[in-house]
């Protein structure tokens, strides 16, 4: 009996052994662990400042003097400007606002005039502006207002800190998180110098291409000639001959 006894004493020995292992080892693991605290805004830059689309407005004043009607070379290019960039951008009617005092009747009428004149001459419809009065303050040099609405990218605003950067005693200040305000303005400024706002939303349709251009390197392909172009004439604003 005791050489049966003694194997099994020696097992449980080295079972209580290895439970006794397990558990040194869970203890120091438990010891070394902290818990995973989860950041309390999103990590990416892009999530805490997006850019979003909104109904912006485009304006330009036709300032007017006391007497003198019509417009001078200097309005003529901004209303023509206007005009244009309402072919491209312009989501809703022109509307321009006419103001009721401060400039004789004779200079509002042919300034109004020669603004519809341009907006004609641009391919702008006649029933796609709108003319509306307005009393200008007592202050105020009278104009005329030009106005469409239009689809404008805006990010922020910048320069808020709802979360401490720290050093503090919260756990949240010791892990390497960006702070809140990081990228807010490379997202305004992208926002702002982007030519159209849904550039940022999809892709562009793709245009036809440069059939005069493709022709020529077709043409040079057939004959067997380099189809590259040839630019000349890199040299000719240099004013000095270092390097050569």
């Amino acid at each position: 009996m005791s050489a049966i006894k003694q194997p099994i004493v020696a097992g449980r020995r080295r079972s209580a052994f290895r439970l006794l292992a397990a558990g040194i080892a869970a203890a120091t693991l438990a010891g070394c662990y902290q818990p995973q605290t989860r950041p309390p805004y999103p990590i990416d830059y892009r999530l805490r400042h997006p850019i979003s689309m909104r109904d912006g407005a485009q304006t330009v004043e036709v300032f007017l003097g006391g007497s003198r009607g019509g417009l001078n070379p200097a309005q003529r290019a901004d209303v023509l400007s206007f005009a244009q960039q309402w072919r491209k951008e312009g989501t809703g009617s022109i509307v321009i606002a006419v103001p009721r005092t401060g400039a004789s009747r004779r200079a509002i009428a042919d300034s109004l005039r020669e603004i519809h004149s341009i907006f004609a001459a641009s391919g702008i419809p006649q029933g796609a502006v709108h003319t509306r009065p307005y009393r200008p303050s007592d202050d105020a040099l009278a104009s005329i207002k030009l106005k469409y609405s239009k689809l404008v990218a805006e990010a922020g605003p910048c320069g808020l800190w709802p979360e401490d950067v720290g050093p503090a005693s919260i756990t949240n200040y010791l892990q390497n998180w960006p702070y809140w305000n990081f990228g807010c303005a490379t997202q305004r400024n992208l926002a702002a110098t982007v030519a159209n706002p849904t550039d940022l939303v999809q892709p562009r349709g793709e245009t036809p291409a440069y059939t005069a251009r493709r022709s020529v390197a077709l043409d040079k392909y057939r004959k067997g000639d380099s189809p590259s172009g040839k630019y000349d004439g890199y040299d000719d604003g240099k004013i000095s001959n270092i390097g050569q």
